[in-house]
């Protein structure tokens, strides 16, 4: 992100939540979120071969930035 959005300052991530939330195309399209303060761990390395198992579905516009993560294949 940048540091603005719509031209409204991005001071904190109560204020990124409420524009993106506030986010609706004329479709009708309308965007639920909150604010996940869970603590993650960082620095974990996911090898080729882990990554490679993810199931992808990439869009045809910019996959490579686009996609959906899709339930695990089933082994059968």
């Amino acid at each position: 992100m940048t540091q603005n959005w719509r031209g409204r300052p991005l001071v904190s991530h109560e204020v990124i939540v409420n524009l993106i939330a506030n986010t609706a195309t004329r479709q009708g399209l309308k965007i639920k979120v909150e604010l996940d303060e869970g603590l993650y761990p960082t620095g974990i390395k996911v090898s080729d071969q882990e990554l490679a198992t993810v199931h992808l579905k990439r869009s045809p516009f910019h996959g490579d930035w686009n996609y959906s993560v899709l339930p695990a294949r089933r082994k059968t």
